[in-house]
């Protein structure tokens, strides 16, 4: 006969499971979001104050990744090692201690002054500011999940992972699409603390819940399970969850910094390659069914085929085809990399260890990225560096059994290695342009190249700077040319006529943000002050050291480094006859220098008959419309000049706009004959301000 006492009991059971399932899921879901969206608030935040480098986000990265391995090294070790109730008593003091130290945002007194190493100074604000929370989000998903193995004996905790990704996949959707576009930075903080309050009695609950319960018939349980302990995973299985995961993050960070170098930094970038990268986590940590290996190797074949192409096309192919090459690129190769981790997954008694792998391994990559690659490399080869190594890891593991047969495996390799050399090849093509690289330099800032073209012809003879993709200057050789302003600042550019303009007056005062070769330094005239802003201390010394320009100047030139709008900020009105900006030129767009307040500091600093000269040449964003939008809101007038290619002189195509707080300056002869109509009317584009730049709308 049935005891009747069974039926409430197991009733009671029932209940308390559901209710663990439903405090765990909503634990790991808000936690995950947090995690995720944190990391572009506090990025956007710091941006500006950096000078606006896609390094600034890789840093980020870094710091992140390193926090969730520390993350997942705690969850392990608690889990592993530690009592119920001390588990619990740990994580709460660290949650109080977590709501503690909110507000999150950094302090204006950790703005940087240009001489203390931009990395080192990124690593020790977010490690201040958001370091502790930072911390216990990153240890969420697997402390949670361990604790659900464990109270929940027989249920899948991989459910959990994937609901974590998505709550991760929303947060990165949602920022720049909704967060961003409707709350000031600091409502997006305050809201996000509110969250992580939500979260910590979230977690306060859990771990009580995990402290108080102990489910009847738990040792039961155990003594089944420990029946037939699961195996140990052997050392090469060890290795491949380490391996995989940090081909991943290579990939996934050099791809984030290709198309913020490329087009230009801000959050969308950051958010879209580390949301394909969750989405492929999700797709292949779902089901099995997801991955059928030759149809994403196949498909990433032809997606690396496609990233070469675009790589030496850069110019002549739209911003949103660029886009979607490189993210489909680091999409299917990380279903690849993805998909063979999932294959080769853990029993649920060996799961924390699995994670903690998976985040040492994002962690490497990261760190080969940021740290170790500025080292070994005088440019962006990294991405084609992890592309090839990791896949032909893949590839020749035999512990994954990768691609089939050992016949098709060489036909795949084969495939790989030709698209990888062509990669190679275009790279360097685009970067030399049939010249000879006579000095490279990587720091932070980016890769700075200098390059001697035309040694032949001693009529033609010249050296050209080079940041990564964009020129900087040029300069001959010839002691009758060698003055002569060229590339984009010819007399007849945007700039040459502003000079032209002020040149009735007597000791000019004159700004310029960008230093480049130096070359605006050769319209200074005996008693002009030209003051250079320059954010990377190694353009001044290739400035210098390959080019006269600034030996040659006339006037009194000074180049002071760090970022022009801090620095400009803290200093008092310099009354400029001409302030010059030239940190647009070439595709990676400083946003933070585009601004209502960027511009109240321009003013500020301009005399009430000055100039500003701005030079907009670009690829793929339509600054014309962001100037335009802007001059409309301070009441200026603008003159569009532009500058058409000519070989034989050294003068490059330009766009360059000319702003005044009056008229008078158009109906200088010379700036009248050179203006050219504006062809559109300016975009219908919302102002752009340090807590909103839409670059959506401008994109060509």
């Amino acid at each position: 006969m049935q005891d009747s006492s069974a039926q409430p009991d197991n009733a009671r059971i029932g209940h308390w499971q559901r209710l663990m399932m439903a405090v765990f899921a909503a634990t790991v879901f808000v936690g995950a979001f947090l995690l995720f969206q944190v990391q572009p608030l506090i990025g956007k935040f710091i941006l500006p104050w950096f000078g606006g480098s896609p390094e600034v986000w890789t840093t980020c990265m870094l710091f992140f990744q390193v926090l969730l391995l520390a993350g997942y090294a705690y969850a392990h070790l608690v889990v592993t090692y530690f009592p119920r109730s001390l588990q619990a008593t740990i994580q709460i003091v660290l949650l109080v201690a977590a709501v503690a130290l909110l507000p999150i945002l950094p302090a204006a007194t950790w703005k940087p002054d240009g001489t203390e190493s931009p990395m080192v100074h990124i690593l020790l604000l977010l490690t201040v500011c958001v370091g502790l929370p930072y911390f216990i989000l990153s240890a969420t998903g697997p402390l949670i999940q361990g604790w659900f193995g464990r109270t929940l004996p027989g249920k899948s905790p991989y459910r959990l992972y994937s609901l974590s990704n998505a709550a991760s996949l929303l947060a990165l959707l949602s920022y720049p699409l909704v967060v961003e576009p409707l709350l000031a930075r600091q409502t997006q903080a305050q809201v996000w603390g509110w969250g992580l309050t939500a979260f910590a009695l979230l977690s306060i609950a859990a771990a009580l819940l995990l402290w108080t319960h102990k489910p009847a018939g738990d040792k039961t349980c155990r003594t089944k399970h420990t029946a037939t302990p699961a195996p140990r995973p052997d050392r090469r299985r060890w290795l491949l969850w380490l391996a995989l995961p940090a081909g991943a993050s290579v990939v996934l960070l050099a791809v984030t910094n290709k198309i913020c170098q490329d087009i230009t930094v801000v959050p969308l970038f950051w958010v879209l390659p580390l949301a394909v990268y969750l989405l492929s986590f999700i797709i292949c940590f779902h089901s099995e069914r997801w991955y059928v290996r030759n149809v994403w190797v196949t498909a990433f074949i032809l997606s690396f085929i496609a990233l070469v192409a675009a790589t030496s096309l850069t110019a002549e192919i739209s911003a949103a085809w660029y886009i979607f090459i490189h993210t489909a690129a680091l999409f299917t190769c990380c279903m690849v990399f993805h998909g063979e981790l999932y294959a080769i997954r853990p029993d649920a008694k060996h799961l924390t260890g699995f994670y903690l792998m998976i985040a040492t391994g994002g962690a490497l990559g990261g760190f080969f990225v940021v740290v170790v690659a500025p080292l070994i490399f005088n440019t962006y080869f990294e991405l084609y560096v992890g592309l090839l190594m990791c896949c032909l890891f893949v590839l020749l593991s035999e512990s994954t059994g990768a691609v089939g047969s050992a016949r098709r495996r060489v036909v795949w390799i084969c495939l790989i290695c030709i698209a990888g050399a062509a990669g190679f090849v275009m790279q360097s093509k685009r970067l030399g342009l049939g010249g000879k690289a006579i000095a490279a330099d990587r720091n932070f800032f980016g890769i700075l190249t200098v390059w001697e073209k035309e040694p032949d012809d001693p009529a033609r003879h010249h050296f050209v700077m080079q940041h990564g993709m964009t020129n900087h200057g040029l300069q001959f050789t010839d002691p009758a040319r060698r003055t002569e302003p060229a590339a984009y600042f010819s007399r007849k550019s945007g700039v040459g006529l502003a000079m032209q303009y002020t040149s009735h007056k007597d000791n000019r005062r004159v700004g310029i943000i960008g230093l480049g070769v130096g070359t605006i330094a050769a319209y200074a005239r005996q008693g002009d002050h030209f003051t250079f802003y320059e954010i990377n201390p190694q353009v001044e010394h290739q400035a210098r050291e390959y080019f006269t320009y600034l030996a040659d100047c006339k006037g009194k030139v000074d180049v002071i480094l760090g970022d022009a709008r801090l620095t400009l900020e803290r200093l008092p009105s310099e009354q400029f006859d001409l302030l010059v900006l030239d940190a647009f030129t070439g595709d990676a767009v400083p946003v933070h220098l585009l601004t209502k307040e960027a511009f109240d500091i321009y003013l500020k600093h301009l005399n009430p008959n000055g100039l500003i000269a701005m030079h907009i040449s670009t690829n793929h964003v339509d600054l014309q419309s962001v100037v335009r939008r802007l001059a409309a809101h301070f009441g200026l007038s603008t003159a569009w000049i532009e500058t058409h290619r000519n070989d034989a002189k050294g003068i490059f195509d330009s766009d360059w706009i000319i702003l005044a707080r009056n008229k008078d300056f158009q109906s200088n002869p010379q700036i009248k004959t050179a203006t050219t109509q504006y062809k559109n009317p300016p975009k219908d584009i919302s102002l752009w301000t340090d807590n909103h730049a839409n670059l959506l709308q401008v994109l060509k």
